[in-house]
């Protein structure tokens, strides 16, 4: 695993937020997706795995709770971190609940979320 990249999915409704996001991670040397719905995303996680995702919890088309759930049963190994916005915070235990690995309140620092994939990634362990 030493050396391999980090294969990261972001999923956000915000374009421009994950197009600024997917070109910071690629330049940290992550392999990164990106999909700008809940449906997007599920599409790409049946095309490949991922180690963790970035998932946004309110979108136009689903909501991020129930694309979390879909994420679990599909690929149960991957670490999923939420992003909420301020007053979601509650929405976000949900998904803790739900088993999420953690969340993260918008707007959050570029190396703040960069530490958390990094450290949702390592408590997977081998056997993940």
């Amino acid at each position: 695993m030493e050396g391999d990249p980090i294969k990261l999915l972001l999923v956000d409704d915000e374009r421009a937020f994950v197009d600024v996001l997917y070109n910071r991670f690629k330049r940290k040397g992550l392999a990164v997706s990106k999909a700008y719905s809940g449906t997007e995303a599920i599409r790409s996680l049946r095309e490949q795995d991922f180690d963790v995702s970035v998932l946004d919890l309110k979108m136009e088309d689903m909501d991020g709770i129930e694309v979390l759930k879909i994420f679990k049963k599909m690929l149960p190994s991957m670490a999923v971190i939420m992003l909420t916005g301020h007053g979601s915070e509650r929405a976000a235990r949900a998904g803790i609940e739900e088993g999420a690995y953690d969340y993260l309140t918008k707007p959050c620092g570029f190396e703040e979320l960069l530490a958390k994939i990094q450290e949702a990634v390592a408590n997977k362990g081998p056997d993940a």
